[in-house]
């Protein structure tokens, strides 16, 4: 798993916010980044889980990290970023507050994530990357969006 991520000895990373904390995701993951379009809502799904989109004909399932981590009430305008992913055989969207950058992160840069009080759980990070004054948490989103709570998107894609 380790060994994927790795870039000469680095993370290249796809950097978003989510709330006030700043994420990164490995960069080979990302699929593309869109503005967010109407959802067509599915019945019964998890309220994380906004509904699915119709991407070329692809029916991707797109899930809502802001309500996952409870992070306020979501708001939809122009600036509200849909970040598709290829994770394993699947496309999932990711709505997240907004994109900043691409980031390379050489080994030295990438700490152990502590146990803290971020959103997600320490089980999906990577680590913490520091660029200048920069805090990013790596997330690893093939964990993340494969874990049992996850398993649901699957359904409703298929």
């Amino acid at each position: 798993m380790q060994n994927e991520q790795q870039n000469q000895g680095g993370i290249e990373a796809l950097a978003f916010t989510l709330g006030s904390e700043e994420y990164g995701i490995n960069i080979l993951k990302v699929q593309e980044i869109r503005g967010y379009d109407a959802v067509t809502k599915i019945a019964n799904a998890p309220e994380f889980i906004k509904g699915v989109v119709n991407l070329r004909g692809v029916i991707v399932p797109i899930v809502d990290m802001r309500i996952k981590f409870n992070l306020g009430t979501p708001t939809y305008d122009q600036f509200t970023v849909v970040i598709i992913l290829n994770i394993g055989e699947r496309v999932v969207g990711m709505v997240v507050d907004s994109v900043s950058d691409v980031i390379t992160l050489p080994p030295e840069q990438i700490k152990p994530a502590p146990e803290m009080g971020t959103a997600l759980n320490t089980d999906y990070l990577i680590g913490l990357g520091t660029i200048d004054q920069r805090m990013v948490i790596l997330v690893d989103i093939d964990r993340l969006m494969s874990s049992a709570e996850m398993g649901i998107i699957e359904k409703i894609a298929a």
